[in-house]
C-alpha cells in the first residue's frame, strides 16, 4: 500500500522548517499505510497524539507529540494517555513507533498541583516494563527526562532510535539552559536588548552543538536518517524482529 502524501513533501520539512512545530498528525498518516491510520482521544490532551495504524501490513500503534500544544510538553493527561496506550498495544504485541518533538515535562505550580511525578513516573514505569518493539524517531526536539519518557525510559532503551538531521537533543530546552547556567553573566548586561542578543548568540551555540548528528557521534542515537527513509527503515526493523523472541521484563505495576 502506498503513503497518503510523497515523500518528497516530507524531506521538504528539514531542515528549513527545523525550527517549525511539525503537524504531526499527517507526518503519521505519511507513514503508516494509506487509510489505516485510526487515532484515539483527540481531544483528551492534544499535546499527545495516539493512533492505530499498519505499516506494510503490519499492525502498530503510534505516539507522538503534537508541538501546536503545549509546545509538545508532557502533562499529568499526556503521561496518563500514553502510559494507557502503551498498556494497550503492550496487551496485543503491537509494536510501537514514538515520533518525539518535545521539551520534556511541563514544570511549573500549576503542572505540580497535577501530581505531575505521579503520573510522569506511571509513563516511566509502564515504558520500561514494555516488552514489544519499540522505535523512537526524534523529529524535532528531543529534551530531557520527557524525551526519555516518550523512548520507554532511555534513548538506548527503543529496539531503534533515529533522528531528523534538523533534530536536537539535551538535557532541557536550549535557551532555558542557557539562560539558567549563565545567570550571573547575563544580569550583569544591563541593556535588556544587548541581554537577549547574547541570550541568541549563546542558544544559536548551544543549537550547534545539539544537533542530532553530534548525538549519533557519541552512540546517544543510532543513526540520523533521510526523513523520505522513515517510514521503510521501520518497516525492516519490525520485520527483522518479528522473528526474535521478546525479552522476559516484569509485569509492570502501576504507581501509587
Amino acid at each position: 500500500m502506498v503513503s497518503i502524501l510523497p515523500w518528497t513533501a516530507l524531506r521538504g520539512m528539514v531542515p528549513e522548517r527545523a525550527r517549525r512545530a511539525y503537524p504531526v498528525g499527517p507526518i503519521v498518516e505519511t507513514l503508516a499505510d494509506a487509510g489505516s491510520v485510526t487515532f484515539l482521544r483527540r481531544r483528551f490532551a492534544p499535546e499527545l497524539v495516539t493512533a492505530l495504524g499498519r505499516i506494510e501490513g503490519r499492525p502498530l500503534g503510534f505516539i507522538a507529540n503534537d508541538s501546536r500544544h503545549m509546545a509538545g510538553a508532557l502533562t499529568s493527561d499526556a503521561s496518563d494517555k500514553a502510559a494507557r496506550f502503551l498498556s494497550l498495544c503492550g496487551a496485543y504485541g503491537l509494536p510501537v513507533v514514538s515520533l518525539i518533538d518535545t521539551p520534556g515535562f511541563m514544570v511549573g505550580p500549576d503542572a505540580e498541583a497535577t501530581g505531575l511525578v505521579r503520573h510522569a513516573s506511571r509513563l516511566l514505569v509502564g515504558g520500561a516494563a514494555y516488552s514489544v518493539p519499540l522505535i523512537a524517531v526524534v523529529l524535532r526536539r528531543g529534551y530531557g527526562l520527557g524525551a526519555q519518557a516518550m523512548a520507554g525510559g532511555s534513548l538506548h532503551e527503543p529496539l531503534l532510535t533515529v533522528a531528523w538531521p534538523g533534530a536536537h537533543l539535551g538535557p532541557m530546552g536550549l535557551e532555558g539552559a542557557v539562560r539558567l547556567a549563565l545567570r550571573k553573566e547575563l544580569e550583569e548586561i544591563a541593556d535588556e536588548q544587548e541581554r537577549e542578543q547574547r541570550v541568541k548568540e549563546l542558544t544559536a551555540a548551544a543549537e550547534e552543538n545539539a544537533k542530532a548528528l553530534n548525538a549519533a557521534a557519541v552512540f546517544e542515537v543510532d543513526d540520523v536518517i533521510d526523513p523520505a527513509e522513515t517510514r521503510s527503515l521501520i518497516a525492516k526493523t519490525l520485520a527483522a524482529a518479528s522473528s526474535a523472541p521478546p525479552p522476559e521484563r516484569p509485569r509492570p505495576v502501576d504507581t501509587w
